[in-house]
C-alpha cells in the first residue's frame, strides 16, 4: 500500500508541477520580471546611481607622515639629536578639484546613468520582442498542427471508405494505397511543424523562465498607425541610447575645458624636533598652472568637440535608419495583410469549393481518386497558408508596434 501510494504521488508530481498556460500578456509581464538579462541591466544602472554621488566629491584628504633633514653623513651621521634641523613631521593636505571640473563630473555620471536606463530599455524592448514573437509562432504553430490533424483524420475516414470499395469490388487495388502516400506526405509535413513548436516553445521558456511553457488565449488585435509611429520615434530607446551618448559627450567636452582652470591644493604639517630645539609649523597653497594649453588642454578640448559632433551625426542617421526601417516594415506588413485578405476572401473559400466538387464527383463515380485526394490536399494546404499569413501579419504587427513605439501591443 505505501508503495501504491507513493506511485500515485509521482504520478501526479508532473501535473500539479506542471507550468499554467500563459495568454499573450502574461507571457510579458513574466518575461520582463524573470529575464536573468533585464535584471543585469537593471542593476547597471543601480551601479551608475551610486558611482554618481562621488562623481563631483572632493578628493580624501591625504595624510604626510615623515623625517626631514636626517644627517647621513659628517660627524653627526645618523643621529637624531645632533642636528638642529632634523625633525619628524606629520601634516595633513586636501586638494581642490575647481568647481567647473566637479559639474563637469557630475555632468559625465548623470550621463553614464541616462545610458545605462537607455540600456535596460533596449533590453526590455528585446525581451518583450522575442517573448512576443516566440507566443505567437507557439500559438499558430499549434493551430496548424490541429489542421494537420483533421486533415490526418479525414484521410483515415477516406482510407475506410476505399476499403469498402474494394471489398465491393469498386475501386482498383492500387486505389488503397493513395490515401496512404497522401497521409505519409501529411506526417512529415506534420513532423516540420513539431519541430518548430518545440523550438518556439524553448525560445519563449528562454524568457518566462518556464520548462514545459504552453499558450492560452488567443493573440491581442494589433492596430498599427503609422502618423503615431512617426511622431513618437524620439522616444523608441535605439534612439533614446544615442542621445545618452550624446549627453555623456557634451560632458566630456566640458570636463576638457574645466581642465583650463587651475586645481589647488591646501597643507598643513607639524614638526617636532629635538626638545631644546623649537617645533615647526608650516602652511602652503598649490596652485596648477595650465600655462601650455595650445599643447595639452587645447587639443584635448577638440578632440572631444569632434567625438561630440560625431555622436550627434550618429543620431541624425540613427532617425534616418530608423524612419527607412518603419517604412520599409510598414510596406511589407501591409503586403502581408493583403496576401491574407486574398487568401480569407478567395483561396480558401475556392479550395474548399473544389474539394467539396471532386468528392463529391468521386461518389459519383466521375472523378478518380486520386483527383479528389489532390483536391482534399489543396484545400488542407490552403488553410495551412490561411494561418501562415495570419502570424505573419501579427509577427509584423508586435514587431512594428514594440520597435517602433515601445508600447504592449
Amino acid at each position: 500500500m505505501r508503495y501504491s501510494l507513493s506511485f500515485i504521488v509521482i504520478l501526479a508530481l508532473p501535473v500539479s508541477l506542471a507550468a499554467e498556460p500563459l495568454t499573450f500578456d502574461a507571457a510579458l509581464q513574466k518575461a520582463e520580471v524573470d529575464a536573468p538579462s533585464l535584471k543585469g541591466r537593471t542593476l547597471g544602472v543601480s551601479a551608475a546611481q551610486s558611482a554618481a554621488i562621488a562623481a563631483d566629491r572632493l578628493p580624501d584628504p591625504t595624510l604626510d607622515l615623515g623625517i626631514r633633514d636626517f644627517p647621513v653623513t659628517g660627524p653627526d651621521a645618523g643621529q637624531f639629536n645632533r642636528d638642529d634641523f632634523t625633525m619628524t613631521t606629520v601634516g595633513v593636505s586636501q586638494q581642490f578639484i575647481n568647481p567647473a571640473k566637479r559639474r563637469a563630473r557630475a555632468a559625465r555620471a548623470s550621463a553614464d546613468i541616462g545610458i545605462a536606463e537607455a540600456e535596460v530599455a533596449l533590453e526590455e524592448r528585446n525581451v518583450r520582442l522575442e517573448t512576443a514573437l516566440a507566443w505567437i509562432d507557439l500559438y499558430y504553430g499549434e493551430r496548424r498542427l490541429d489542421q494537420l490533424k483533421l486533415l490526418d483524420k479525414s484521410l483515415a475516414d477516406l482510407q475506410a471508405t476505399v476499403t469498402a470499395r474494394l471489398a465491393a469490388g469498386t475501386a482498383r487495388p492500387s486505389q488503397a494505397f493513395e490515401p496512404e502516400q497522401l497521409r505519409a506526405q501529411v506526417n512529415d509535413r506534420r513532423s516540420a511543424l513539431v519541430a518548430e513548436i518545440a523550438k518556439a516553445r524553448a525560445r519563449l521558456a528562454r524568457f518566462t523562465g518556464d520548462s514545459d511553457v504552453s499558450v492560452a488565449g488567443a493573440p491581442p488585435e494589433f492596430v498599427i498607425d503609422r502618423a503615431r509611429l512617426l511622431s513618437s520615434l524620439a522616444e523608441i530607446p535605439s534612439l533614446q541610447a544615442l542621445d545618452a551618448q550624446s549627453t555623456a559627450m557634451e560632458a566630456e567636452v566640458r570636463l576638457a575645458r574645466a581642465d583650463k582652470q587651475p586645481d589647488w591644493r591646501v597643507s598643513a604639517m607639524y614638526g617636532r624636533r629635538e626638545p631644546r630645539f623649537g617645533d615647526l609649523v608650516s602652511l602652503g597653497v598649490s596652485i596648477d598652472l595650465p600655462l601650455f594649453g595650445r599643447r595639452r588642454q587645447d587639443p584635448r578640448i577638440a578632440a572631444r568637440a569632434l567625438e561630440l559632433e560625431s555622436a550627434r551625426l550618429d543620431r541624425i542617421a540613427g532617425e534616418r535608419d530608423v524612419v527607412a526601417a518603419l517604412e520599409s516594415d510598414l510596406a511589407e506588413h501591409a503586403m502581408h495583410h493583403a496576401r491574407l485578405e486574398n487568401a480569407r476572401d478567395h483561396l480558401v473559400p475556392l479550395a474548399r469549393r473544389r474539394a467539396r466538387l471532386d468528392f463529391d464527383s468521386y461518389g459519383a463515380g466521375t472523378v478518380d481518386l486520386g483527383t479528389a485526394l489532390l483536391a482534399t490536399l489543396s484545400a488542407a494546404e490552403a488553410e495551412v497558408d490561411l494561418l501562415d499569413r495570419e502570424a505573419e501579419v501579427a509577427r509584423d504587427a508586435v514587431s512594428i508596434i514594440i520597435t517602433y513605439s515601445g508600447e504592449q501591443p
